[in-house]
């Protein structure tokens, strides 16, 4: 099982900050297209500027996913 967690507009647009995940993930993009296939808002996912986290340290869509980790996406973060 992993913990997902979703910031900022993400979290708005989907409508929820976190849930849990009982399925085995081999990557990070693994758990990013298993929620795209729930379509409709969860398209947002999908954007080009999203980025993630595992385990609170900033990650590529390739990294490893293992049972028991705290996963986070949120979208690229922008000052001005």
């Amino acid at each position: 099982m992993i913990r997902v967690q979703y910031f900022a507009r993400y979290r708005e647009v989907l409508g929820l900050d976190s849930e849990e995940l009982a399925a085995e993930f081999s990557n990070m993009d693994q758990v990013r297209q298993h929620l795209l296939s729930r379509g409709g808002v969860w398209s947002v996912l999908a954007e080009g500027g999203l980025m993630c986290a595992r385990n609170e340290e900033l990650c590529s869509l390739s990294e490893p996913v293992r049972s028991g980790d705290q996963i986070a996406f949120f979208p690229t973060v922008t000052g001005g």
